[in-house]
């Protein structure tokens, strides 16, 4: 099997023998929704190719290839009658440098406009009846003189718009200080310049010189902005029409694994293991409520798929290091005042995030001035895919989830980075997380959390429960996907495990074990010291205190329950060892292992 990672060019993916999943039905409905559309959808979860299949489809130039191209699919089944009947004008706004000053940007811009101009003379030259001039500095101008010249052809004019809102998005991960006012003016304020290029969008089509537009980007960002200028689009991908129009289905996904198992030789247990990784790496995306229909990325899933193909073994890394840089997303909302404490409870599964309801207009401007509340801060990480729908609560609120543990990892990352930042920090974390996966000893990792992670946490502004405190310090601190499956409040059997660590079926050629921790908390008040005391007191004598006893004894019931579902679900393979964890004032840590060693 042949898959097309980092491939966004329908014709190439067609004529060159690529695995690919047919999503042409959703054309005739996109055709039959209105006249200019937006999808918004994450960075890299194939915009880009379904603008390609709209312009392959509608191209007039090429009508001779559209039974090679879609001869065999849903639309080439069933055509409707514009297919093949339009000239496609395609802007690419990734490709415009968006740094520098506003006449810079503006000059790219321009560049940029009168490119794709150039490029449409050379496509057509055989259907226009003249060349269409290029107006230096001024793509705008170029525009006009396009939609004139393909009016008078009498064939419509089809405009593809991908990355809308790249000037913004490039613009984030700078930190909100970068976004000077200069870089807003030069965008959107007054008559700014993509203000007025969209202005000459809506101009051109109620002429009718511009039939169609379909456009996508990753957030609403700058739609207030251009809604003086531009008013007339329709958002789609929230429909339940459009919600996997992008991004891959779970019963596709189990179809092409199930292809690979055969072609590879491996046997249902290997399929299901590895099947298990797929589901929690890369599947959680859910863009409408109702359907509850969770979506794979794409390419990440496109980028497993095709180490497993050639390798017959996932990725090392699980994180595509193209989708790494989506970590300065969300290092840009931890800059905002309070963007700590929401990155930190982005990671309580117990309690997600809730917004009455997604911001949907917001801009630039928001982004330079505005109070950045919670709704706001949630919001941009769900348009940005870091987190996704997970239903509503009791008082009708949207919970927004963390999708999956690629994710998770990004989130993680930046928790760590910012209580542990020190070389020497590092360094000793993957000691004594190291020790831990190969003996499950408890010991060092305990001294470096008390000793390095909760002091320094205890003076952040986080305000979290004691015991996800604890949990997110232990989470934090030994989370690997190269080599685990980790996860917190994972159900297993009738219960939900505050945290696993289960060897990723391809690591188990190391000498490393499987874990399952639970936590437990109390108050030095409850034990009848005050600070000072506590700090004095043996591990020992904490141990043994009644209290202290009573929470471990809990905990090991939870884990001697869910110790035999695990054993259940992974047989021989699992090397399970079991730790109960009680912390006492996010000071110090008690515990006992499975082997039955207390500290």
């Amino acid at each position: 099997m042949k898959f097309p990672y980092g491939l966004a060019d329908f014709r190439a993916l067609r004529t060159q023998g690529y695995f690919y999943i047919d999503r042409t039905d959703r054309i005739a409905k996109v055709e039959n929704f209105g006249l200019q559309l937006l999808l918004l959808r994450p960075r890299r979860f194939g915009k880009s190719l379904w603008l390609s299949t709209l312009e392959n489809y509608y191209a007039i130039d090429r009508a001779d290839q559209f039974t090679a191209l879609f001869g065999d699919l849903a639309i080439g089944k069933n055509p409707t009658e514009r297919h093949n009947r339009y000239f496609i004008l395609r802007w690419n706004f990734s490709e415009v440098v968006a740094t520098g000053t506003s006449e810079q940007i503006g000059e790219a811009l321009h560049r940029h406009l009168n490119a794709c101009v150039d490029r449409f003379n050379q496509r057509y030259a055989a259907w226009l009846p003249k060349t269409i001039p290029l107006i230096p500095g001024d793509g705008v101008a170029t525009f006009h003189h396009l939609t004139s010249v393909v009016a008078a052809t009498g064939c419509p004019l089809y405009l593809l718009i991908d990355e809308y809102d790249n000037f913004a998005n490039e613009l984030m991960p700078c930190g909100h200080r970068a976004l000077n006012e200069d870089h807003y003016r030069a965008l959107v304020h007054g008559e700014g310049l993509l203000k007025t290029v969209f202005k000459a969008i809506k101009s051109a089509a109620e002429e009718g010189r511009l039939d169609r537009v379909f456009i996508t980007g990753v957030s609403p960002v700058v739609l207030s902005d251009l809604s003086s200028g531009y008013n007339v689009s329709e958002a789609i991908g929230h429909l339940p029409a459009f919600a996997n129009l992008c991004g891959f289905i779970p019963d596709e996904v189990r179809d092409i694994l199930t292809e690979l198992s055969r072609l590879h030789g491996w046997d249902a247990d290997q399929r299901d293991e590895t099947l298990d990784i797929l589901q929690r790496f890369y599947n959680g995306y859910q863009f409408n409520e109702d359907n509850g229909q969770r979506i794979y990325n794409p390419t990440l899933a496109l980028y497993f798929f095709k180490a497993l193909s050639e390798t017959g073994q996932p990725p090392r890394n699980l994180l595509d290091a193209n989708l790494a840089m989506d970590r300065n997303r969300i290092d840009y909302i931890a800059s905002l005042p309070h963007g700590d404490s929401v990155i930190a409870a982005a990671l309580n599964d117990a309690a997600p995030l809730t917004v009455p309801q997604l911001a949907n207009r917001f801009g630039v401007k928001d982004m330079l001035e505005a109070t950045k509340d919670q709704v706001f801060m949630a919001s941009l990480l769900y348009y940005l895919g870091a987190l996704t729908l997970g239903g509503r609560n009791e008082f009708g609120e949207l919970r927004l989830v963390i999708p999956n543990l690629v994710i998770r990892k990004l989130y993680i990352e930046r928790i760590r980075d910012a209580l542990l930042s020190g070389y020497d920090d590092q360094q000793l974390r993957r000691q004594v997380t190291q020790q831990f996966y190969r003996s499950g000893d408890l010991a060092p990792l305990a001294e470096f959390i008390e000793t390095r992670y909760f002091p320094v946490f205890d003076n952040r502004d986080l305000r979290w429960s004691n015991e996800l405190v604890v949990k997110t310090a232990f989470l934090v601190t030994l989370f690997s996907d190269a080599f685990y499956i980790m996860d917190s409040e994972e159900a297993v059997g009738r219960g939900y495990a505050d945290l696993s660590m289960i060897l990723r079926p391809d690591m188990r050629q190391y000498q490393l074990l499987d874990h399952l921790l639970e936590f437990k908390t109390v108050s030095a008040k409850e034990l009848g010291l005050n600070a000072e005391q506590l700090a004095q007191t043996p591990d020992e004598t904490l141990a043994a205190h009644p209290k202290v006893q009573a929470n471990i004894g809990e905990a090991r019931l939870q884990l001697d329950r869910y110790a035999v579902a695990l054993q259940e679900k992974y047989g021989a393979r699992l090397k399970l060892q079991t730790h109960a964890v009680v912390c006492i004032d996010l000071a110090r840590l008690v515990w006992t292992s499975s082997a039955g060693r207390q500290s």
